[in-house]
């Protein structure tokens, strides 16, 4: 591997003190070095403090306001343009990387340029078990089934943006996230303008990554913030005609409000009618974003 590849790890933060010396220390032991930049989302926590003392290496960006998951990395991923890294990586506030990951995962893009996005296995934060959004989308369900897979990088449909590695050429010619969303829903959106241009994603069986996330707790809003931005990166699906765009996206949530309505389920009923209306309202700005992501 080329020892003089440049590699930007970007992490957004809010509210980071529980994570900072799991994810920076582990950034720092990587066995391949990377320069670490933290835009912060306007933390209420001592995190900026933190990183100021503690963290000198680090290059720190505070912003006045919530930029929000999208936008803040934008920043970053615009510096290693503007700066001729040769990859972004991406890496969640609660998540870190054992010290072989990013060497391992560097290597592998450059064997694999048709990937545009490349991640490691996503394992909880105690590291016991196959995190489970990372199963969800992969269909791995234990750490044994990858045992005697001999690919470096298994092709799947979709990996959430907590760890990615991403060439800096495949970002000038795919883009950057959509400023369509604002928290949930914008990895699903590049991961669909990934495919749209020709990329794959994958990730790589080799090596892990660990993201804490399983103390979250599902709530009936959660579910429905989750429901609005998968309607929402369907709208925004460039790789559907727009009429399909308009029927899994406006439709689908009609759909489902006859479906709740039929079962008794009142509030859910106006929730989906409310989500169908709020994104019939962007409808412009959905059709600014399909234009950007097909001629970005």
């Amino acid at each position: 591997m080329n020892s003089h590849l440049r590699v930007l790890t970007v992490i957004v933060s809010y509210n980071f003190s529980k994570w900072i010396d799991k994810c920076l220390n582990s950034l720092k032991a990587s066995d391949l070095p990377t320069d670490v930049m933290v835009v912060d989302n306007h933390s209420t926590d001592e995190t900026v403090e933190i990183i100021r003392q503690h963290y000198p290496w680090v290059k720190l960006l505070p912003q006045h306001d919530n930029l929000g998951f999208g936008r803040a990395n934008n920043i970053g991923m615009q510096y290693a343009i503007d700066n001729q890294y040769d990859y972004v990586f991406l890496l969640n506030q609660d998540a870190w990387i054992d010290k072989e990951t990013l060497g391992a995962l560097v290597e592998a893009s450059a064997n694999n340029r048709e990937y545009g996005i490349v991640s490691p296995v996503h394992l909880t934060g105690s590291g016991k078990d196959i995190e489970k959004g990372f199963s969800d989308y992969t269909a791995v369900r234990s750490i044994d089934e990858l045992q005697d897979v001999c690919s470096q990088l298994v092709e799947v449909p979709f990996i959430n943006a907590a760890i990615w590695l991403i060439p800096v050429d495949t970002v000038k010619r795919v883009g950057m996230f959509s400023p369509l969303f604002y928290h949930y829903g914008e990895d699903k959106d590049l991961v669909n303008r990934m495919h749209y241009h020709g990329y794959k994603v994958g990730f790589s069986p080799r090596v892990k990554g660990y993201h804490d996330r399983e103390f979250r707790v599902s709530t009936r809003a959660s579910r429905l913030r989750g429901e609005k931005v998968f309607h929402l990166s369907e709208y925004a699906n460039v790789n559907y005609s727009f009429g399909k765009a308009f029927a899994m996206g406006v439709l689908a949530t009609v759909k489902k409000s006859l479906s709740a309505l039929c079962h008794g389920r009142w509030c859910d009923s106006a929730s989906y009618i409310s989500m169908g209306l709020w994104l019939l309202s962007n409808t412009h700005n959905v059709l600014n974003s399909r234009k950007l992501s097909a001629n970005p």
